[in-house]
């Protein structure tokens, strides 16, 4: 086998991660032919083919998944050399990708991971932090895709390695002046009495909200379904109906009076938040600095059972 070409390995996870050779040579600055030059020459060294190209785009044959998968491994090994050799130069450079599900990032992380990047020894660190729902951020970290994820404790992480971050409360919001505001507490099962305005059934506070309804043997009645916290209070205040959403990302739509916040009086309203990586020794310096920055932010509220 010929000696590996680390850019047409990293042009070949660009076609992979676009789906399309025009949309990876936007991406890397090159034009489509140049890809396309490279990605024969890396079939002709691995003696086979790694793309199937259509009109829909172009995707992994298996041989090709195969070598995605330890191209990846490649690429994240040089950035963590990179980081590596940059810290012993008296600095931390890097970038740092974060998956982290829309309750992380709508409460403390993106706080969190401000205060980090303001610290002086972390001027030189960037961090892109890309919105995604709980079983996805699970797969893309196992994957290696990106290094670390943020994502609600109770999903099934399938081996990776965890530690606890912070917490949150769903609440039941109810628009202003309906039956259940100024309750001190509401249980699901009362809840359920109300039409609902929920999110889709990819995320977990659906599933999870699902199986607590099944168990009560009772199910939702949903008169609008949107795709945020942020909608769905929005067509609470509204007036449509009543929605389970974290106590945080509600706060701000309480001001005007549309919206009240109902506690909820079950044991799986509290919930927590848990950063997930493959393995600590896999992480780069910079990522590795991030890990300990937000856990040290979470501790105290850890302390005081928040």
């Amino acid at each position: 086998m010929r000696e590996l070409d680390l850019k047409s390995l990293r042009l070949f996870v660009a076609v992979c991660d676009h789906g399309n050779i025009k949309a990876a040579a936007a991406q890397e600055h090159i034009e489509p032919s140049a890809i396309s030059k490279r990605l024969a020459q890396l079939e002709d060294a691995m003696g086979q083919p790694l793309l199937l190209r259509g009109r829909q785009g172009a995707r992994p044959t298996p041989a090709g998944q195969a070598l995605l998968e330890h191209a990846r491994g490649l690429q994240f090994a040089l950035a963590r050399i990179d980081s590596d050799m940059a810290a012993f130069r008296g600095s931390i450079r890097g970038q740092v990708r974060l998956a982290a599900s829309v309750s992380a990032i709508a409460e403390a992380l993106l706080d969190d991971i401000a205060g980090f990047m303001r610290e002086p020894q972390h001027q030189d660190i960037k961090v892109d932090i890309e919105e995604r729902i709980s079983r996805d951020i699970v797969g893309l970290v196992r994957d290696g895709v990106v290094p670390l994820g943020i994502c609600w404790d109770r999903i099934d992480f399938g081996g990776l390695a965890t530690l606890p971050y912070r917490g949150d409360e769903l609440v039941l919001a109810v628009p202003g002046g309906h039956d259940l505001t100024g309750r001190a507490s509401v249980r699901l099962a009362e809840a359920l009495d109300h039409p609902h305005v929920g999110l889709p059934p990819t995320t977990a506070v659906h599933s999870m909200l699902h199986r607590e309804a099944a168990a009560l043997g009772r199910s939702f009645n949903y008169r609008v379904v949107v795709s945020s916290f942020d909608a769905a209070l929005r067509v609470v205040g509204a007036g449509l109906g009543v929605s389970v959403v974290p106590r945080e990302v509600s706060t701000p739509h309480t001001l005007d009076g549309r919206v009240r916040l109902v506690p909820l009086n079950e044991p799986w309203a509290r919930r927590r938040f848990a950063i997930c990586f493959r393995r600590r020794e896999d992480l780069s310096v910079a990522a590795g600095r991030l890990v300990e920055h937000l856990c040290r932010q979470a501790a105290p509220a850890q302390a005081s059972g928040d």
